[in-house]
């Protein structure tokens, strides 16, 4: 079956396709108990975390020294609001910009409900893109609702074996490179719009594209670019002191939105929290709770899926991202190629990020260590 490209950019140097994602049934084994837990790991915990201190401390040094892991470059776990802990390995820091991969999905769902707020989409209509609103095109059918949870119909391939057949691929780095957005919006439909699930990097440039389209009607590169960066910057990063935020874009002056943004690990805690208040910082609501709603509800078409992020919940393929075996059910999280989590659980009022570089492929042991900090935190009922 294909499995979910969780971002792509490096495809272009790598020999095979990067699509297998992390499996994870039950708990990573405990690190043992009478291993000596040095104290840069202790101190990397405040007093009182609101989980046993101890062992939090030596989960997360699991992290960056368990085998398996591959290399881990950042941690934060917020709990109730506050850093309570927080380490970052050799040559990292709290200034270091961390990659997105396909965390931007999620920066970018949540810019496309802003523009719904304010009355500049529409969720169930065609979103403006002139060929598909041509007479007789049977893109015309597909909705913004759609695109959004990955069901468009469109034909794009996440993966391929060699890599360089991937669409993917051929969007970021061979036919499409130079104007992104109009490569994945000239693909043909293989299904009837809404009716099948996949995942595709492709789509949310699509989508960035349509933010650009009605943020400003000039086709010129740098103007686009400057409408998008000045909205994310208004109605995001600035709202919420995410001041390390470095977007990228095409030569078309599209935002490069499924999959390259960069920020520290701390602004990228600042916008897990801002998902776990439901679209509010310090009490101002800058997108409607609804919209997180939506953007956290399963798919009709992917149970684990819901609008540009994950949950926590049990897949239908044998895909599965998380560890929805162990819970909590209303966990969700961005989730970005080589290991890049920002999970939010918001019944223990947590928020954990994890950076790295762990092979897509051999994930399983990370995600289940992970899921281990988040076991530690009690679910309020």
């Amino acid at each position: 079956m294909k499995r979910p490209l969780l971002s792509i950019a490096s495809l272009a140097l790598l020999p095979a396709p990067l699509l297998a994602l992390a499996a994870c049934g039950g708990g990573s084994e405990e690190p043992a108990a009478t291993a000596p837990l040095s104290e840069a790991a202790l101190d990397a915990v405040v007093a009182d975390p609101g989980a046993p201190r101890e062992q939090l401390a030596r989960r997360i040094d699991h992290l960056f020294t368990g085998e398996g892991m591959g290399e881990t470059r950042a941690v934060i776990v917020m709990q109730g609001g506050r850093i309570v802990a927080e380490r970052y390995g050799e040559g990292y820091g709290e200034e270091t910009r961390f990659i997105s991969w396909s965390m931007a999905k999620t920066v970018t769902g949540v810019m496309i409900g802003m523009l719904v707020a304010d009355g500049k989409l529409q969720l169930d209509e065609t979103p403006p893109i002139p060929n598909w609103r041509r007479t007789g095109d049977p893109r015309g059918a597909i909705t913004l609702r759609q695109l959004l949870q990955m069901r468009s119909g469109l034909r794009h391939t996440e993966s391929g074996d060699p890599a360089y057949e991937a669409d993917t691929v051929k969007m970021l780095f061979l036919q499409g490179r130079d104007d992104m957005a109009a490569w994945a919006e000239a693909q043909p439909l293989e299904a009837k719009p809404g009716t099948h699930f996949e995942y595709s990097t492709n789509t949310t440039v699509i989508l960035a594209d349509i933010a650009a389209r009605v943020l400003t009607d000039s086709t010129d590169p740098e103007t686009r670019r400057k409408a998008v960066d000045d909205y994310l910057k208004a109605r995001i990063f600035v709202p919420l002191g995410m001041y390390s935020m470095v977007p990228e874009y095409d030569r078309a002056g599209t935002l490069i939105g499924g999959s390259l943004i960069h920020g520290t690990a701390r602004d990228w805690a600042r916008f897990g929290e801002f998902l776990r208040h439901q679209g509010a910082v310090k009490g101002a609501q800058l997108v409607p709770k609804g919209w997180i709603t939506f953007m956290t509800t399963p798919s009709p078409r992917s149970p684990d899926y819901g609008a540009q992020i994950w949950l926590n919940r049990p897949s239908e393929t044998d895909r599965n991202v998380l560890f929805a075996a162990r819970g909590p059910s209303d966990l969700y999280s961005m989730v970005g190629h080589l290991g890049q989590y920002v999970m939010v659980s918001p019944r223990q009022g947590l928020t954990v990020v994890r950076l790295g570089k762990t092979d897509d492929a051999i994930r399983d042991p990370l995600v289940a260590a992970l899921g281990d900090v988040v076991a530690l935190f009690p679910v309020r009922k």
